[in-house]
């Protein structure tokens, strides 16, 4: 399938920009305390997991430390992918891809979703939705935070909500959970949807 692109879509320089100049207020410069909890209850150490738009990603820190080692992080912008390996230098840097979403290619058993949708331009939603399905293994999970909040032009962060939701994923996905976050950080707090999307 290809996927079409939209001109007004925040592209490479506009996120390197935003790396270099330091304005990255998502990153809360930990693991956000719902993907954390997930994490923990996660059994297998050997399930090979996708953080797409992955930044910084302390999700992918956590995971290391807690002995998963086929954590694969993507982002379009180089720099947050640099600052991972100078803050890990145990993170194998082929496990780092700088690379556009829409463009990857290999499958994963769990995708980490935490502020890459919200940043996307709405108009790449459905995109989103059959490229995520194209990424993951049979049975295969989607997991992670989505805004509840109004969407409107402003953005990013682009907000929605629960019966939007619903209805962009559930033609490839089971709905496993979708739920008011009742463990949100501070800032957060009545603004997030916790959810476990399954691959049909």
């Amino acid at each position: 399938m290809t996927y079409k692109k939209n001109k007004t879509d925040f592209d490479k320089a506009y996120w390197e920009h935003k790396y270099e100049n330091n304005k990255t207020g998502w990153d809360i410069g930990y693991v956000s305390t719902p993907i954390k909890e997930y994490i923990d209850q996660l059994k297998n150490k050997d399930l090979k997991i996708l953080i797409p738009g992955g930044g910084n990603s302390h999700e992918a820190e956590y995971l290391l430390n807690k002995g998963f080692k086929n954590v694969y992080v993507l982002d379009i912008a180089e720099q947050p992918l640099k600052n991972i390996e100078s803050r890990l230098s145990q993170f194998p840097k082929n496990q780092l891809i700088n690379q556009d979403f829409f463009e990857h290619t290999k499958t994963y058993d769990l995708i980490i979703e935490q502020t890459f949708f919200c940043a996307l331009s709405p108009s790449l939603r459905e995109n989103y939705v059959y490229k995520m399905y194209d990424l993951l293994n049979k049975k295969g999970k989607l997991v992670g935070l989505l805004f509840d909040f109004e969407l409107t032009e402003e953005g990013p962060p682009f907000g929605g909500g629960l019966v939007e939701y619903i209805q962009l994923f559930y033609a490839k996905f089971e709905i496993k959970i979708v739920e008011k976050c009742y463990n949100s950080i501070k800032p957060r707090e009545g603004r997030e949807l916790f959810f476990i999307f399954e691959k049909k």
